[in-house]
């Protein structure tokens, strides 16, 4: 039922995106130069598993929330995110040529047109949560910017993306290397789990529960990456592995071993599962989410 369910969010959100990045001109926009157009579409409709817009789905739909509210508020998310892969990618940055097994948004264009390409689809993202199509009130939707501005700024992805950078100057200990991690990947899936709650408007103890499970699956996501940097090749990844070695980069494996980092998925999934106990066989699919996030190929 996971799988089925993961491929069910994915094609929605890849049909939403498609129309969210069409030509037609949206009300006070001007135009859509085509090639910037065509580099966001280059980046954000070339597969992805989606991860992110599911899990805003699912704990939408675990709570009752609105579900085509979910929809856009995870296509809002995917667009965040594929912004920060495409600048991630770039020279001055991780300096890729492969993503999901496609040439790199500034090699299939050129730098520049990537930095427009994802300072758009950024902006996009806020673009799609404050539109009232959203279908949720006023109030809601702030709420919603809010979250997402501090979960993809200063003191979360981007300050992570800088400490990761920083990283690879002065190796940092343990706990800076897991701030930076909780920063850089796990602020995003924290807010997906969270964004569920928000749309559903239930109490502080379900916001706080899903915000919690958002953070487990979050360290669960980056122990998992950090692990198939070393064990997975740049086939089965679709992108280069073995890079965290390469540019010396310290991470909670290299630190602490393939063995300990194994047991720790483990664990992370256990707390993960246990929190989402007291809602029953609704919350079999997210628990099956952990699972699948901690033990995941590619």
């Amino acid at each position: 039922m996971f799988q089925d369910r993961l491929q069910e969010a994915a094609s929605r959100v890849q049909a939403l995106l498609a129309d969210l990045l069409g030509a037609a001109v949206q009300d006070d926009e001007i135009a859509r130069p085509e090639q910037l157009l065509s580099a966001m579409r280059h980046a954000v409709l070339n597969g992805g598993k989606r991860l992110r817009p599911f899990l805003v789905l699912e704990t939408a739909r675990l709570l009752g929330g609105n579900e085509e509210a979910a929809l856009r508020v995870g296509a809002a998310l995917e667009c965040l995110h594929c912004y920060s892969l495409v600048h991630d990618d770039l020279p001055a940055m991780d300096d890729d040529d492969l993503r999901r097994g496609q040439p790199t948004v500034h090699v299939a264009f050129d730098e520049a047109t990537a930095i427009l390409a994802g300072d758009s689809l950024l902006t996009l993202a806020f673009d799609i949560i404050a539109d009232p199509r959203c279908g949720l009130n006023d109030g809601a939707r702030a709420s919603l910017v809010l979250a997402l501005a501090r979960a993809a700024g200063l003191g979360g992805m981007a300050g992570g993306q800088m400490l990761d950078l920083a990283a690879e100057r002065q190796a940092p200990d343990e706990q800076a290397i897991v701030t930076l991690q909780a920063m850089k990947t796990g602020a995003l899936l924290r807010f997906a789990c969270e964004a569920g709650a928000m749309i559903a408007g239930t109490d502080q103890q379900d916001r706080q529960r899903l915000r919690r499970f958002g953070e487990l699956v979050g360290r669960a996501f980056q122990l998992a990456d950090d692990l198939l940097d070393i064990t997975a090749d740049a086939a089965t990844m679709g992108k280069a592995t073995g890079k965290d070695a390469g540019r010396n980069k310290a991470t909670l494996v290299s630190l602490k071993g393939q063995d300990w980092a194994e047991a720790e998925l483990d664990r992370l999934v256990a707390e993960a599962v246990a929190l989402l106990e007291p809602y029953g066989e609704k919350a079999a699919v997210l628990m099956e989410a952990a699972r699948f996030i901690a033990q995941r190929k590619s």
